[in-house]
């Protein structure tokens, strides 16, 4: 993803904003190691090439210059957005290279996020450094969007949106659901999207009962329910939709009616959705509509999550998340019902906070 000079800018901010942080809670420096956290403050490397091995690692310093760390495969890559004095290209003694690097500029004590630091990196990284838990620091930030970033979500659901619509065309009897899966993706790449944001979900009748389906070898007949949960990533930025289609002549009364719930569900917690709410609320209100028509207990997930980099990221919408809603935060709407024995229908809207309440991307 190409950086620019005004891009560099955002991420000088966003470190400028965390060093504050590290002033508050006293922490020196802070070792920065899950991918979507490093590209934030940098905009180095979204993704980790392969899920056992990382493409590099910032530091952060509350008071003076910060480091990156990456092999020579990204050298080029990081001298593209990353002072030369200020990047280590380490080789086989990756630990040992961060040591000398870093205890060259005064920094002995790491912050770390214990979620993010192997075993293994744990044991070398203690070999150099005095190291403390410093957890959730980097997510703190992220919770609240920029504008900047709320207009690459809205663009990502944009997207989105266009594809579901596309569906009630694509989706006919005889297709499997990896097939299905298939034509949404291609729909995607063919509409400009950089990737999936996820694998996509598609469960025809009972498999809709499962809320994160595989698509298998089941097809869709005449008369029935297909339950679609995509996304695609633009800009580096996600977009999350689901949608329960029916297939064939008119719908049968249960759909109908069980569509009704959930759409009911999903008004009633965006209607609580605004700031200075807790979260948990809005978790609550979807759950009472299904409560008052019996069928709570068909409802096994979380109301939904926050988005943004990663697909699933804070806040979690679920009934006993702490904290309350801010502006600028983009979260998930996405109740659901399901029955083992019939299927699922779950409908999903990503909403961003504002002052006044909850606005649909």
């Amino acid at each position: 993803m190409e950086v620019n000079a005004a891009d560099r800018t955002v991420f000088e901010n966003r470190r400028q904003r965390l060093k504050a942080l590290l002033v508050a809670e006293g922490v020196p420096a802070l070792l920065v190691s899950h991918p979507a956290n490093r590209f934030y403050l940098s905009g180095f490397e979204l993704h980790d090439s392969q899920c056992n091995e990382s493409v590099g690692w910032l530091v952060i310093t509350a008071r003076d210059r910060d480091a990156l760390f990456t092999d020579a495969r990204f050298t080029d890559a990081a001298l593209r957005l990353w002072p030369q004095e200020d990047l280590c290209i380490y080789g086989a003694g990756k630990h040992a290279a961060m040591g000398e690097f870093l205890k060259g500029r005064g920094v002995t004590c790491l912050g770390f996020d214990p979620k993010a630091v192997s075993v293994f990196d744990h044991e070398r990284l203690r070999e150099q450094f005095a190291l403390v838990p410093a957890g959730g620091l980097v997510e703190r930030l992220r919770l609240v969007k920029e504008p900047g970033e709320v207009e690459l979500l809205r663009a990502a659901c944009g997207l989105n949106h266009r594809i579901m619509r596309a569906l009630s065309d694509v989706l006919v009897p005889g297709m499997s659901e990896a097939e299905a899966a298939w034509q949404i993706e291609r729909l995607f790449r063919e509409a400009g999207a950089e990737g999936l944001s996820f694998p996509s979900i598609v469960g025809v009748d009972k498999n809709a009962a499962l809320p994160h389906a595989i698509p298998g070898d089941t097809r869709i007949a005449r008369d029935c329910l297909v339950l679609v949960d995509a996304g695609c990533r633009l800009s580096g930025y996600c977009s999350d939709q689901t949608r329960t289609y029916w297939v064939g002549r008119e719908p049968s009364e249960r759909f109908q009616e069980t569509k009704r719930l959930v759409i009911s569900a999903q008004k009633a917690a965006m209607d609580v959705i605004k700031p200075g709410v807790r979260m948990a609320e809005a978790y609550g209100a979807a759950h009472r509509v299904f409560e008052d028509a019996g069928v709570a207990g068909q409802f096994t997930h979380s109301l939904g999550h926050g988005i943004g980099l990663e697909t699933h990221e804070g806040p979690s919408l679920a009934p006993r998340t702490e904290g309350v809603f801010a502006p600028g935060m983009v979260v998930t709407v996405e109740p659901g019902l399901y029955d083992p024995a019939w299927g699922g229908v779950r409908w999903e809207y990503m909403v961003v906070v504002t002052e006044e309440g909850c606005k649909a991307l």
